[in-house]
């Protein structure tokens, strides 16, 4: 683990401890969410955020500004407190460390399942039925990618289950490829 992700990883624990002092736990977590959310979809702002050449009190202001009506009053504070230490550069990163612990502590389990299309109702409604053994608290996150041709890959942690076309191709030519008998057809 890099320098960098273990002071998110301190932050964010403090983040969460002050949280739980303040009986917001959830409040701050679906802030996290926006925030880690904004930022992996604004190369600008996280750009911005690590710029030298901005002032800390300019990028509290963008912050707020962005986030004004989205996030709660701990959160606005926490960035003050980011900026005054200078780390908000690393706010982004501080935000999925802080949504990782809050899913761990209420043992919500993260899955991602990849579909060549949009995730029809009988591809979901499998999906979920393979997900419940790992609970009733897990959270279905969708990717589409073409390359797999059809079928779906469902991810949990570092499991994972290839129910794909492009992978039933691949054993096939895999399979194909051990039988040298075939390969003189």
């Amino acid at each position: 683990m890099h320098r960098q992700s273990k002071v998110s990883q301190r932050y964010a624990k403090s983040l969460l401890q002050f949280a739980e002092e303040q009986k917001a736990v959830k409040a701050v977590a679906e802030d996290m969410a926006v925030v880690a959310e904004t930022c992996e979809n604004s190369r600008e702002l996280t750009n911005l955020l690590k710029s030298p050449i901005v002032k800390t009190d300019k990028k509290i202001a963008i912050l707020q500004q962005i986030f004004s009506g989205k996030v709660g009053t701990i959160t606005s504070k926490f960035f003050e407190v980011l900026a005054k230490k200078k780390r908000e550069g690393i706010i982004g990163d501080i935000a999925k460390a802080f949504t990782e612990m809050y899913k761990a502590e209420q043992g919500i389990v993260s899955a991602e399942i990849t579909t060549a299309g949009p995730l029809d109702d009988a591809t979901k409604a499998k999906a979920n039925k393979m997900l419940q053994y790992f609970g009733d608290k897990t959270e279905l996150t969708e990717k589409v990618d073409p390359s797999i041709i059809g079928g779906f890959i469902i991810r949990v942690g570092d499991r994972q289950y290839d129910e794909s076309v492009a992978n039933k191709i691949r054993n096939l030519k895999r399979t194909f490829s051990k039988n040298t008998y075939l390969t003189d057809l």
